[in-house]
């Protein structure tokens, strides 16, 4: 048995041969959720890799995922947007200032942008982000928009409801 992991609070155990999984009741914390789960109930082994890919950006910026919604962006649309404008260390807790490996942060990012990738086939398996992790000689592909990326010219809208828990009824 697998479990699958759709919030910190709740997994579905699967069989061996099961890769991914249909639900009617979307259950989970917001900002950690696959888009794939969130928008058509699917998750999969890759449901999990998205929500670790979101926790390693936390654990670099020392912020929740949800303290960027008053300027309006989450975590994974900002960091996304430094990694694009070249200036991914900008993400980096300002605590540390200067007491890190440059190279080894930026490559966490870098990690971290290819778990958040909207399509859950571009995302890597656990397998090879322990790889990536422990052998900075091997190169990594070049992430690709991630989920829940809010673009420049599209005003951001909230949908998050008034708790941390969102919870939607799929018919």
């Amino acid at each position: 048995m697998n479990p699958k992991i759709a919030d910190f609070g709740m997994a579905k155990i699967c069989g061996m041969d099961l890769n991914s999984e249909n639900t009617s009741r979307i259950a989970g914390t917001e900002g950690y959720m696959a888009p794939e789960y969130m928008e058509l109930g699917q998750f999969s082994i890759k449901s999990d890799v998205y929500s670790f890919g979101v926790l390693v950006l936390e654990i670099v910026c020392g912020k929740r995922n949800r303290s960027f919604l008053p300027s309006g962006l989450n975590l994974v649309t900002h960091a996304w947007r430094l990694w694009r404008d070249g200036s991914p260390l900008e993400l980096l807790d300002a605590t540390i200032s200067g007491n890190y490996p440059g190279g080894e942060v930026t490559r966490c990012i870098h990690i971290a942008l290819l778990c958040v990738q909207n399509d859950p086939a571009d995302r890597p398996d656990m397998w090879t982000i322990m790889s990536w992790l422990t052998n900075d000689t091997i190169s990594l592909p070049v992430p690709k928009t991630p989920g829940y990326f809010i673009p420049n010219t599209t005003p951001y809208q909230s949908t998050l409801r008034t708790n941390s828990h969102f919870i939607n009824d799929r018919t």
